[in-house]
């Protein structure tokens, strides 16, 4: 195992023990949420800047929203405020206080909000959504699996050619593993800075980038696959 995927698994523990107790107290809500977020789709392939404030504004705070919200999500058009509802429901809403979209945290500084019909939102922290987020354009072209050993056993391509909400097309090359070519992944989306492959029967795997600049599958095994980009 990776030092990074080490840090990274004894930060989720801490995580996990302590987000309970952060998750219920609406008092510390109100003092952290002030400040710039990123807004955004899953794969922050739209994305809007919302500055939370602590000045009273009608039934919450007040809220700016950079100019370019409108365009990328229509449905901000109607938020005017934001407020924390129950013990840890943070609150985007219009003039009348109602919800335009509810968030709750679901890791430290990153929540998520569902509007049906339309699907999953993110709101995360901006300095930290711009840190660790990977380029739509680094992704898209030609890239490699192979095995722990270096063997290569496929190669496909990660396209920017829309194949539904959120997901884009990727083709796999021939003469790929059988294990590979039997899970056919047709859809691609970068979320949560993983590479999610998608097949058609709802198979999904995950990639997460490892302190070697490679992607891994996760959960990692004592026979790793690993994605290179070409």
């Amino acid at each position: 195992m990776t030092i990074l995927r080490v840090a990274a698994l004894a930060i989720a523990a801490c995580v996990a023990a302590v987000g309970p107790a952060l998750a219920q107290d609406a008092t510390s809500l109100k003092k952290t949420m002030p400040g710039q977020w990123e807004l955004s789709t899953t794969e922050r392939s739209k994305t809007c800047v919302v500055t939370m404030k602590s000045d009273a504004a009608g039934q919450g705070f007040k809220l700016e929203l950079e100019p370019a919200c409108k365009t990328a999500l229509p449905f901000t058009k109607d938020i005017v405020a934001w407020s924390v509802r129950g013990l840890d429901i943070v609150r985007l809403q219009d003039a009348t206080g109602e919800a335009v979209i509810d968030f709750t945290e679901v890791e430290a500084g990153i929540f998520e909000g569902l509007r049906q019909g339309e699907g999953v939102y993110i709101l995360q922290d901006l300095a930290a959504a711009r840190s660790m987020a990977k380029s739509m354009d680094q992704m898209i072209g030609d890239w490699s699996m192979v095995r722990g050993n270096g063997q290569p056993v496929c190669g496909l391509t990660l396209t920017n050619t829309e194949a539904g909400p959120d997901n884009f097309q990727v083709f796999l090359k021939p003469k790929c593993d059988a294990g590979i070519a039997q899970f056919n992944p047709t859809q691609w989306r970068l979320e949560r800075g993983q590479i999610i492959l998608m097949s058609k029967s709802g198979d999904v795997w995950q990639f997460e980038a490892d302190d070697n600049a490679q992607w891994r599958r996760v959960p990692d095994t004592a026979d790793p696959l690993i994605m290179l980009r070409q």
